[in-house]
């Protein structure tokens, strides 16, 4: 159930409603909920403290696809752009925090040195990709900068120190490398944004967005990259969170 603080937007009954794959019923999320007393903040914080937990608790990593809804990207313990933002919006919803969702494609340099060899090879050249837009105090934010957490980000900036403007690879596309926007303070963020290659607009919820647009490859490439790219993928991840 929703918590107790009250919505006064007109409007705003579709950007709380659950579905199949925000489901913020499910026990565990509403016991995740329950202890960090998310419904006991005000709602500045309470976006704040859930924005930092799906960025920095929740790792960066690639699951097995992106139609998985929120409880499983919570018992996953990782995720990427897609799924990511599938349990931030279910966080969300389940306080009583307006939410939507706005889906793009993003061009595959970004994901090189994640993706490497023959994954990288075979990859489509345009990636399924979203962010958050949350309102908040009259306004709507947008907000991307949740995707990889702080230890993963921290360490490929310690691996690229030289690097101090635009950078593109390993899941980040920013103008200034070193000093990303990805710390919520009533401001949008991003670290994706500047890969972005095709815009399709705001949709109601992560449902919705992908009955009209998603990744698309064979059944062949869709085959490997569930059993084998995405293992690869996130093995490349783990090297560079653990230097």
């Amino acid at each position: 159930m929703h918590c107790q603080r009250q919505v006064k937007i007109k409007n705003m009954e579709k950007y709380l409603k659950e579905t199949m794959m925000l489901d913020y019923s499910n026990e565990k999320i509403q016991q995740l909920i329950k202890e960090r007393k998310w419904n006991e903040l005000d709602e500045f914080e309470c976006i704040r403290d859930i924005y930092n937990f799906v960025r920095d608790e929740i790792l960066f990593g690639y699951n097995i696809d992106d139609s998985l809804p929120a409880s499983k990207v919570l018992a996953d313990g990782f995720g990427q752009c897609n799924t990511k933002g599938t349990l931030f919006m279910a966080l969300l919803r389940a306080c009583n925090i307006p939410c939507r969702i706005h889906g793009f494609m993003i061009d595959k340099k970004l994901q090189k040195g994640a993706m490497t060899g023959i994954v990288y090879k075979n990859a489509p050249q345009k990636v399924f990709h979203s962010w958050v837009e949350v309102y908040h105090e009259n306004q709507w934010y947008e907000l991307e900068g949740y995707i990889l957490d702080i230890m993963y980000l921290r360490k490929l900036q310690n691996k690229n120190k030289k690097c101090t403007g635009t950078f593109c690879g390993y899941g980040v596309a920013v103008k200034d490398f070193q000093n990303p926007t990805i710390d919520f303070n009533r401001n949008n963020t991003y670290i994706q944004s500047e890969g972005i290659t095709q815009d399709f607009g705001i949709y109601d919820s992560p449902d919705d967005l992908l009955q009209v647009h998603h990744q698309e490859m064979s059944a062949v490439k869709a085959f490997m990259y569930k059993h084998l790219g995405r293992h690869l993928m996130n093995r490349n991840v783990k090297k560079i969170r653990n230097l």
